[in-house]
């Protein structure tokens, strides 16, 4: 491998956790080493940026044509500037001329007016030379960034570590793709799949360490949703709280599915998120609600009935299980019926990940794509067979 800074040269780099689908190992097309090296940089500033909101985390690093870092910058939130702004700040807050530079940078640069101008004008105004692309940017509105700069000369190289860009653009990536909010069904039960005892009781099966740790979870997204059957009986506030149970700072929206009112003195009344009543049974119609108010990922808590609403839909992109060392034997299942009647027919999903959380643990899966089950059909086949 090539050790040149100043000499474009094609280098391979480990894929990432994003994709299950990638080899184990890819091309990186004609990038130098300090380009490798910035890409790397960019992408740990972009997670300094909220996971959250309309807009992606994005970070971005300007070099020089000797490999020399000019200037750096992420995207710190909606209304904010873009992190190619961002680093062309940078530089020039340290008197750095960014003339013939390289803009190394996550995401491909945006090319429409929204609440800040164009990426792409702003580099072209800077004279910047060449840039260097994570993932390009599906998002119609904002996407042909790469086409505009390279109409204008500059040369543009796109899916350089493309696996961990979409890493750490997370929900917001698929949100967009789709043009609706990735959707996390969140489950909290006992081992044998119970969320209330027989006699309705509920609070409080995971542990206060889980519950924290789902606090954290609702703090990084941008809605909650329950049926106003969790409404009338449980009373959520649907907030997201430290340990010590005052609010965080970011709060997601309050979404309440179902056609009956939210009571007068129900603390989704109180302080929290925006209360967003969604009068459906339907949760596309839920979705397409959403997805105009530019939510991103939204979170389904609430009870076994709009689990199993959002299941049937094939709406659901993730599961987070907290499963708690109880047993019932008796009592509420965690999702309602979904019309399955062999094991066959199961809804089978793909474990992403294990995690001891307490006493309890949490299970996060997907639901499993065509090949999974195409080969879970043959390894039935073959246990039949013998």
């Amino acid at each position: 491998m090539s050790t040149t800074s100043g000499t474009p040269t094609t280098l391979s780099a480990a894929a990432g956790p994003a994709s299950d689908a990638r080899p184990a190992r890819f091309v990186v097309p004609d990038v130098t080493t300090s380009e490798l090296a910035a890409m790397r940089r960019a992408l740990d500033l972009a997670l300094r940026g909220p996971a959250r909101g309309p807009n992606p985390r994005v970070g971005a690093v300007l070099l020089g044509a000797d490999g020399t870092v000019l200037g750096e910058g992420w995207h710190r939130g909606a209304g904010t500037p873009h992190a190619e702004v961002a680093a062309l700040a940078d530089a020039a807050a340290h008197g750095r001329d960014v003339h013939g530079a390289t803009a190394v940078v996550t995401l491909e640069p945006c090319d429409h007016t929204g609440r800040t101008g164009p990426c792409t004008l702003a580099l072209l105004a800077a004279g910047v030379r060449r840039v260097v692309v994570g993932s390009r940017d599906p998002h119609p509105p904002a996407a042909g960034g790469a086409d505009r700069l390279r109409a204008a000369g500059v040369e543009v190289v796109t899916g350089v570590l493309p696996a961990e860009a979409a890493d750490v653009l997370g929900a917001w990536l698929p949100a967009v793709r789709r043009g609706r909010p990735f959707v996390t069904l969140k489950l909290a039960t006992t081992l044998d799949g119970r969320v209330a005892a027989a006699d309705g009781s509920s609070r409080w099966i995971t542990s206060t360490v889980a519950r924290r740790h789902a606090h954290e979870l609702r703090g990084s997204v941008d809605a909650i949703a329950v049926g106003t059957g969790t409404v009338l009986a449980d009373d959520p506030a649907l907030t997201a709280r430290t340990a010590d149970g005052s609010l965080v700072e970011h709060q997601p929206l309050r979404v309440v599915v179902g056609l009956r009112e939210v009571p007068t003195g129900s603390r989704l009344h109180g302080p929290g998120g925006t209360l967003v009543p969604i009068r459906t049974h339907d949760p596309a119609t839920v979705l397409a609600e959403l997805n105009r108010r530019e939510v991103r990922h939204l979170l389904v808590e609430g009870g076994p009935v709009l689990a199993a609403a959002f299941l049937r839909a094939g709406l659901v992109d993730e599961v987070h299980a907290y499963l708690a060392p109880v047993i019932l034997g008796a009592g509420r299942s965690a999702v309602d019926d979904l019309g399955i009647t062999t094991i066959g027919d199961a809804l089978r999903l793909r474990v992403a990940s294990v995690q001891a959380i307490g006493p309890d643990v949490l299970v996060v899966a997907r639901p499993a794509g065509p090949q999974d089950a195409a080969d879970e059909r043959r390894v039935h086949a073959a246990e039949e067979e013998d």
